[in-house]
């Protein structure tokens, strides 16, 4: 194993324990398995316990094999000390075993007796070396700068080369060198034991190692392999002498170590370095470095050479072979003491010769226990070192990083007594990784207020352990109190009904239903509670309750209220609807049982105060709000987009308002909020509207000062977000969510949010109520009408999951009807009948056969890594896509993967050229979209180089309202659009092409894209062109998108069969051949 290798792999420190570990003889019972690439050892620590290692390797049969992994059973487990001192070890034994191993087979000598035999496989006798061979020697050389060059320690060297003895007997170098030593052996008349040790030595010295222009003398300076000290050791015990030139004595010490002398005056602190080499002392000007672990000294008639005892940092290998004295002034002392010091006394011995200065004392580091509470009852845990003067190292650092004294055996006890209080508390195994503390680790909810409680106050009483708490501490506490569970059950007007009740009651605090249940429901020992109090779910009381929910395999809905028959099989499932429901989900039901018999929709116009004109589909919108509103119910109003879902809603304000109501609250995406106050000041200039931009804490305004002064309040997702307690300070009287896809994700900050916020009816405005799954739907109608579907659970399972997989077509018909009074929506076909008509195109693009290629090339690639991930997609769902995202971009252009292929022409930007250059040569302006802006700003570099003016518009654009109005007013005839940034607030209607550059799976955004030109007030037929690379992924994501546009149809339009979203299935086919 190369050594630079080695130390990369467990970090200096590591390295320099355990290479003094190899040096102390402390290995023993090495073997190495070279079919299984394993290597074993036992290791003898500091303390004199036994530590077995194993180290697996591969491309043991290379030059340069690497390290896969290791174990061993010291407290750090891997990659540590212990490991580096079997494998430095292994190196000094086994360097040669590839020449050992093809030398010719001994010649076979008679039998020995059977225990001669057994001791001689076990300890196989060294061969004798020949008498007739000659000597082989090393020889040390020290070559000073050139006259002509300045004199400095870089130019220094002290060159190593093989020699051996002449017809006078003295040392030659004859024809020998570094290149040909390890094949001469018994052809040159050597000693192959010692010709294999040159060979050794020569792998050893490293890449980066100087050689001298002849090539006969390897550098020493520059040797950065620690093994060059046992191999001189080896050397000996070779006979190999070590001999410099004619008058020169070799010397090679036992041990070398850097001693910094400190001396105070008036002025300052005056630090000069110096080497000890087993006890004499030498200046640092006088001494030059080798690697990093050894130094020599060099004079006229003297070479000295030693192994350093702590291996020299870059500065201070740097600073060797200088006469730099180091400065501190004296108001600068207490500075160098806490913080220079202790770094200073690691890495040196510090004296005073002339007892003017005295060193501080440095006591044992501690343990410092990092707590870092955040918010959602998060916390981090980290363990660090902290030093004499404030220094800190990790965790497990090596011996090096601590003062002299604190010895590796006092701060493992410290770690002891750390793992006997965590083994104390069941909660604290999750501060370990292998039966040792982790470095860091994170919890939350129940487990981070239990650790908080139980856990750090104990750790904060061992000696040598401090808590750092980071962020604001919650008072955490157990209730310990046994629970009292009421379970009330009370016969109802209607026979065979009881109205059920059930209440969980700890030291004087009622416990929620919702989070209990769902708590037993997942099995959780704990449930932790909004006060910041917990408690132990493992009690008898709670006992039933989880039978009940171990028993129940299923999910009933709640028809009747708070009630169960007595009829009914298990008690479980009413349970769970009766938590995921709540008493608010029953009240809504009880309104909804009233409007199912027999209210109807009364005819009434909008006030006179709406300055704008209704067409008949809106004003059955606007009636259709009004209704709903009126009895206090919520919905979802689905038009598509263009259709004038703004108007009907500010035609809702305004009837609202003549009624004496309270204000609007309409929640908007950052990007469509100037959109609402121009359209609210069009059609009801006499409503008073007021934009939120900001959060209540930047802008000094809360949202009830606001609301007192308003009779429309406009604001983004984002702000409401934050605010949300805020706004649910205000009792609105309508809550409207515009572009309502951003609250589809019902586990979103933003979805839980406008959940809380207070309104007599809610309203969803979108044009695509769903875009991938039926869930999306329910995330919306658990903030608008939060008891249609009172639990989520019982929606998938009745709905959902049959729905997706084909299996429900009389799901799906209930499905419907259960939406119709609560969701509106209208298509351009049904009732804009006068927009003018809307072509669309498939391009197909042939790629360049050098695109082919290429592409052909990268897609076996990707089948070939992807191959067994497909078989479980939802664990590689990453890697997956990225592959995915790669193919894709491949399909437009070379050059997005790799800036080397710009070569490759991209036949999707010839034919967008191609299609433009009519078009605009027609007086047509166009709208150019792609989900790539790597891709888009291909297209504008293409624009550019052929003088064709464009306005440019993605996610990153900061004058969005600029940019649009650029394009509205000017006269370029292309708008460059990212999907993302144009998908919504844009009414576009000055161009009527359309050219759509890469497919994607969610019809919905492709949909929104067109509809930015094809919307009300478009005079002119609309040219829609999709671009689609033949033979690609590209069409198969064409025909993903049509199986969510075909569920889109069927639960909103009425359409007939289709199939799940975007499956594992789906993924799977990407990749097929």
């Amino acid at each position: 194993m190369d050594a630079l290798d080695i130390s990369r792999w467990v970090g200096a420190a590591a390295f320099a324990r355990g290479r003094a570990y190899a040096r102390d003889d402390r290995v023993g019972q090495l073997t190495w398995d070279r079919g299984a690439g394993r290597l074993r050892a036992v290791v003898r620590g500091s303390d004199g316990s036994s530590y077995p290692v194993v180290v697996d390797l591969e491309g043991a049969e290379t030059s340069r094999p690497s390290i896969v992994s290791s174990t061993c059973e010291c407290y750090v487990g891997s990659a540590c000390k212990h490991a580096v001192a079997a494998l430095l070890s292994a190196n000094a034994a086994h360097a040669a075993s590839v020449v050992s191993e093809t030398r010719p087979p001994a010649v076979s000598t008679p039998p020995a007796s059977d225990w001669r035999s057994g001791l001689t496989l076990l300890a196989p006798a060294a061969p004798a070396a020949r008498r007739d061979a000659r000597p082989l020697a090393l020889r040390l050389e020290h070559r000073a700068p050139a006259a002509r060059r300045p004199v400095r320690a870089s130019g220094s060297r002290l060159l190593a080369r093989p020699v051996t003895t002449g017809a006078r007997g003295d040392w030659i170098a004859a024809n020998l060198t570094w290149q040909n030593i390890g094949f001469q052996g018994e052809s040159g008349g050597f000693d192959p034991r010692q010709a294999r040790w040159f060979a050794e030595f020569h792998a050893l010295r490293g890449t980066r190692s100087y050689v001298s222009p002849t090539g006969d003398g390897i550098a020493l300076d520059d040797f950065e392999s620690p093994l060059l000290w046992p191999l001189l050791d080896d050397a000996r015990e070779r006979g190999i002498a070590v001999v410099g030139p004619r008058g020169t004595r070799i010397e090679v010490g036992g041990a070398a170590d850097v001693v910094v002398d400190a001396s105070l005056d008036d002025e300052a602190l005056r630090l000069s370095s110096a080497i000890v080499v087993d006890g004499s002392v030498y200046p640092a000007d006088a001494v030059r470095a080798i690697g990093s672990h050894g130094v020599y000294l060099a004079t006229s008639d003297r070479i000295l050479i030693a192994p350093l005892t702590r291996a020299l940092t870059p500065e201070a290998r740097r600073s060797l072979g200088t006469t730099e004295t180091v400065s501190v002034p004296r108001a600068e002392l207490d500075d160098f003491r806490s913080t220079y010091y202790p770094a200073l006394a690691r890495r040196a011995t510090i004296t005073s010769a002339d007892a003017t200065f005295e060193a501080p004392l440095l006591t044992p580091a501690v343990l410092v226990l990092h707590a870092s509470f955040e918010s959602g009852d998060r916390l981090v845990i980290d363990w660090s070192w902290r030093h004499t003067g404030g220094a800190t190292s990790e965790l497990d650092a090596d011996d090096d990083h601590f003062a002299p004294g604190d010895d590796a055996a006092g701060r493992r006890e410290v770690r002891d007594a750390v793992l006997d209080v965590i083994d104390d508390h069941p909660v604290g195994t999750l501060l370990l990784a292998n039966r040792e503390l982790a470095s860091s680790v994170a919890v939350r909810g129940v487990d981070a207020a239990d650790i908080a409680a139980q856990v750090l106050p104990a750790l904060e009483a061992i000696d040598r352990v401090e808590l750092e708490v980071v962020g604001t501490r919650p008072e955490y506490r157990e209730l310990v109190e046994t629970p009292v569970l009421r379970v009330t059950a009370v016969e109802s007007e209607q026979n065979d009904w009881f109205d059920l009740g059930v209440t969980v009651t700890v030291e004087g605090r009622t416990i929620p239903f919702r989070p209990l249940f769902t708590a037993l429901a997942r099995g959780a020992k704990k449930l932790l509670l909004v006060d910041k109090t917990y408690l132990s779910l493992a009690q008898p009381v709670f006992e039933p309750l989880r039978d009940l929910i171990e028993e129940a395999g299923s999910l009933d809905e709640w028809e009747t209220g708070l009630r169960i028959s007595r009829y009914q099989a298990s008690l479980y499932a009413e349970f769970e609807d009766l938590a995921d429901e709540s008493e608010a989900a029953v009240a809504w039901r009880e309104i909804v049982d009233g409007l199912r018999e027999g209210a109807e929709i009364e005819p009434i116009d909008p006030p006179a105060s709406f300055a704008g004109t209704l067409r008949p589909y809106q004003l059955d919108g606007f009636r259709w709000l009004a209704f709903l509103w009126r009895h206090r119910l919520g919905g979802i109003l689905a038009d598509d987009m263009g259709l004038g879902k703004t108007a009907q809603i500010l035609a809702l304000a305004t009837h609202a308002v003549q009624a004496g109501s309270g204000p609007f609250l309409v929640v908007a995406p950052t990007s469509v909020v100037p959109t609402w106050a121009s359209e609210a000041a069009r059609f009801a200039p006499g409503l008073r509207v007021v934009t939120l931009g900001a959060t209540s804490a930047k802008s000094g305004r809360a949202p009830a000062d606001v609301a007192r002064d308003a009779d429309i309040v406009i604001t983004t997702y984002a702000v409401a977000r934050i605010d949300a307690p805020r706004f649910a300070d205000v009792h609105w009287s309508a809550l409207v969510l515009d572009e309502a896809q951003f609250v589809k994700n019902p586990a979103s900050h933003v979805h839980r949010a406008m959940q809380t916020i207070h309104a007599d009816a809610r309203f969803a405005v979108t044009g695509t109520p769903i875009e991938n799954n039926l869930g999306e739907l329910w995330a919306l109608l658990a903030i608008v009408a939060p008891g249609l579907f009172a639990s989520r659970r019982g929606f998938d399972e009745t709905y959902r999951r049959p729905i997706e997989h084909g299996l429900g077509a009389d799901r799906l018909t209930v499905l419907r009807r259960r939406l119709r009074p609560f969701l509106l929506r209208r298509t351009k076909e049904l009732v804009a009948p006068e927009l003018p008509p809307k072509q669309e195109q498939v391009l197909t693009v042939e790629l360049a056969p050098k695109h082919r290629r290429l592409y052909d090339t990268f897609l076996q690639r990707e089948r070939q890594k992807l191959l067994g991930l497909l078989a479980d997609v939802d664990r590689h769902r990453i890697a997956v896509f990225r592959s995915l995202t790669l193919l894709r971009l491949l399909s437009l252009d070379a050059s997005l993967i790799d800036p080397q292929y710009a070569g490759i022409a991209s036949a999707k930007l010839d034919t967008l050229g191609e299609h433009l250059d009519e078009v605009i040569a027609e007086g047509h302006r166009s709208l150019v979209f792609s989900q790539f802006t790597s891709f888009l700003q291909r297209v504008a570099e293409r624009l550019d180089a052929a003088g064709v003016p464009y306005v440019y518009l993605d996610g990153a654009t900061t004058n969005r309202a600029a940019v649009i109005d650029e394009f509205r007013g000017g006269d370029a005839p292309v708008f460059l659009i990212s999907l993302k940034a144009g998908g919504f607030g844009l009414t576009l209607t000055e161009a009527d092409y359309v050219f759509l550059l890469d497919p994607w799976w969610n019809p919905a955004s492709e949909q929104q894209a067109i509809d930015r030109t094809h919307r009300i007030g478009q005079q002119k037929n609309v040219m829609v062109y999709r671009l689609v690379a033949a033979d690609t992924i590209e069409e198969k994501v064409m025909a993903l998108k049509q199986k969510k546009a075909d569920l889109v149809a069927d639960v909103l339009d009425g359409g007939a069969g289709f199939d799940s979203a975007l499956s594992a299935d789906d993924l799977r086919g990407l990749f097929a051949e």
